[in-house]
């Protein structure tokens, strides 16, 4: 018998134990696995609920087709069926700047411009601003010996414009903070190694366009061909892992207070008083968390954890009958230039994004809201409904507002990160049957935490055998 605990029910951690058990039958072992929640439901801010007609995702609404690891396991799971796509119409993303909505240039590709029409004929851009995007084909490479921020990279090889009013906001959008905070190998490594090897970014996507999703005619910023969901929500997705869980091996509202090695095995404790002892254990936890639970077996290793940085995000949820706004809702939303931002940081028009979130004539609004401290719900809701009905005329009370707040939820990567990350994942190989999970070690998408926890689960079993 071979047994594992998993510290943490988010995706990242029930995506663990459900990889560790398919792993376990495959090569013919028996296996158990636990897995501990402090909260008392699964699947951390992936959280889905109904309310009336409307559909609300209080965290992730979708995950990307083109990283395989969230579709590879819905189809794994029998959820083939239930996957959405966003609607066809109109996949479009507007940037609000100078108080004006401005369409995204058609070819954008999240930094780069690769079409050089769209952006001769926009709105976003001043002439110099235009100038200067162009400039990137003829400029040099980059030193290779220093790690510098998205916001560094932008602004050497776009311009100030590019990093203002596309790449911060778009960007913000995805990590929850400045892209002055951000390291680009550990957010965007594709940018990095396009620079490295064409020397220019755009001519490197013109040139494996073919190899990059998503690139293509009508294709700009996010991408939204890219993006899918499930009919009734994220929540699917949950449900089905929860449902895989063997009987009793789930423990909602139990707290792991210290995971601690004795002898070639682990024993943890929870604030319940249950004692376990397990072969492995993967803590799918923020990382400040599995700092706490660490810090008595490597201290070392807890002050890298307890080191990284973390944000807070909220998204707020406004429904009204779409003839009570007066702007019109063209596209899947508004991303929002550092100039003019105040509180929302983007804003999704869920009823045209995917169908059936809202009924018939009314419009779902979801505001992205970020910054380390968030207020109480009733201000938040009050804060992004002012701040909405000047950007889109609204004329009218919402008949629904809900605001969903996760503190502490979003890993921001500083420069430098990557070298953090290094020496996280050497301590952690010292502690035989210990992995990490979650959005602070690969990427903070739905994809990447289904490959972190599915990757801790592959590498505790390796340990194991």
């Amino acid at each position: 018998m071979v047994r594992l605990a998993v510290v943490g029910a988010g995706l990242s951690g029930l995506a663990c134990a459900n990889r560790f058990l398919e792993l376990a039958a495959e090569r013919r072992l028996s296996a158990d696995v636990v897995v501990f929640e402090a909260e008392r439901r699964a699947g951390g801010v992936v959280r889905t609920e109904r309310v009336g007609s409307f559909l609300l995702e209080a965290g992730p609404d979708s995950f990307l087709s083109e990283k395989p690891w969230a579709r590879d396991l819905a189809t794994r799971l029998g959820l083939e069926g239930e996957i959405l796509g966003t609607r066809e119409e109109e996949r479009r993303t507007f940037v609000l700047s100078s108080g004006r909505l401005h369409p995204l240039p058609e070819g954008f590709v999240l930094l780069a411009p690769t079409r050089p029409g769209p952006v001769l004929r926009s709105s976003l851009f001043s002439w110099r601003g235009k100038l200067r995007l162009g400039l990137e084909l003829l400029l040099p490479r980059g030193s290779e010996a220093r790690d510098e921020s998205v916001a560094d990279f932008v602004l050497r090889r776009f311009g100030r414009e590019a990093l203002e009013r596309v790449a911060d906001p778009l960007v913000a959008g995805i990590y929850g903070t400045d892209a002055e905070r951000l390291s680009l190998r550990a957010t965007l490594p594709r940018f990095f190694e396009l620079e490295r090897k064409y020397r220019s970014v755009t001519l490197g996507i013109l040139r494996e366009r073919k190899r990059i999703a998503g690139v293509g005619p009508g294709a700009s910023g996010a991408r939204w061909s890219l993006f899918l969901s499930f009919r009734e929500g994220m929540r699917t997705l949950v449900d089905a892992l929860v449902a895989r869980m063997p009987e009793g091996a789930l423990h909602l509202g139990e707290r792991v207070l210290s995971a601690t090695p004795s002898g070639s095995r682990w024993r943890l404790e929870t604030d319940q008083g249950t004692v376990v002892e397990t072969d492995g254990v993967v803590l799918a936890v923020p990382a400040f968390a599995a700092a706490r639970i660490l810090e008595p077996v490597d201290a070392t290793l807890a002050r890298e954890l307890a080191g990284v940085p973390y944000g807070g995000v909220a998204t707020v949820h406004l429904a009204l009958p779409e003839g009570e706004i007066g702007a019109e809702l063209s596209g899947f939303g508004f991303v929002v230039a550092r100039s003019d931002r105040k509180r929302v940081a983007a804003c999704s028009y869920v009823h045209r994004k995917y169908p059936g979130r809202a009924p018939e004539g009314y419009a779902l609004l979801r505001a992205f809201v970020c910054g380390s401290e968030l207020p109480e719900e009733d201000r938040l809701v009050g804060e992004v409904r002012d701040e909405l009905a000047r950007i889109l005329r609204i004329r009218s009370e919402p008949t629904l507002a809900r605001a969903f707040r996760h503190p502490r939820a979003l890993p921001h990567y500083p420069p430098g990160y990557p070298a953090t990350l290094e020496r996280i994942q050497r301590s952690v190989r010292r502690h035989r049957g210990l992995a990490l999970a979650g959005n602070a070690y690969g990427g903070v998408g739905v994809p990447d935490c289904i490959r972190s926890g599915e990757t801790a689960a592959e590498r505790v079993l390796s340990d194991l055998s």
